[in-house]
């Protein structure tokens, strides 16, 4: 099979680089729709910060036979949460954009919800499902992106890896709890 792409020449990229340096790593070379993928990683980043928080209530608020080993599983996630939204809000930037950490539109924007949960089950229910809908958020974006922007799309699955590593976690913790209470 052959590759049918053309190489740029080193006269061509040179040429090209000097040309809207302003933009930074944002290139003629770049296929994406820049404002669509800023809007999406902006999504990602209230999502992000949205389970952040829900993870950092339930660390405080685990309680019973298994809360304090649940409560610092829930400590683990909030800091690696708290890190992809670190990532996304850089990518932002590097892509000419603005990190959306407004607090009154945070909510409104996230996939995943804020659900305080009263027992330690359903907090583990609620952060379950969390990170079912970035799975699945994560995995469209890679795929709306396609080739057209590598970077992002490297930076996505990275952090869905981790995603589906915390969902195998809490999969595991909810085994053997009880429906309700504990």
């Amino acid at each position: 099979m052959t590759n049918s792409h053309k190489l740029t020449s080193i006269a061509e990229l040179r040429s090209q680089a000097r040309q809207h340096i302003e933009q930074g790593a944002v290139t003629a070379g770049y296929d994406a729709d820049r404002p669509k993928v800023l809007q999406l990683l902006n999504e990602a980043l209230a999502t992000e910060i949205v389970c952040v928080l829900r993870y950092r209530r339930h660390h405080f608020m685990a309680s019973g036979i298994h809360g304090q080993s649940v409560g610092a599983e829930f400590l683990v996630h909030s800091n690696e949460e708290q890190a992809h939204a670190d990532l996304l809000a850089a990518r932002i930037v590097q892509l000419g954009g603005e990190p959306d950490f407004s607090p009154d539109t945070l909510s409104e924007r996230s996939h995943a919800e804020y659900v305080p949960a009263e027992s330690l089950a359903e907090m583990i229910r609620e952060n379950l499902v969390a990170e079912r809908i970035a799975i699945d958020s994560y995995r469209d974006m890679v795929r709306y992106l396609g080739d057209k922007d590598p970077t992002t799309s490297v930076l996505l699955k990275q952090i869905l890896a981790v995603e589906e590593e915390h969902a195998d976690e809490l999969a595991d913790l909810l085994e053997g709890m009880p429906a309700h209470g504990a």
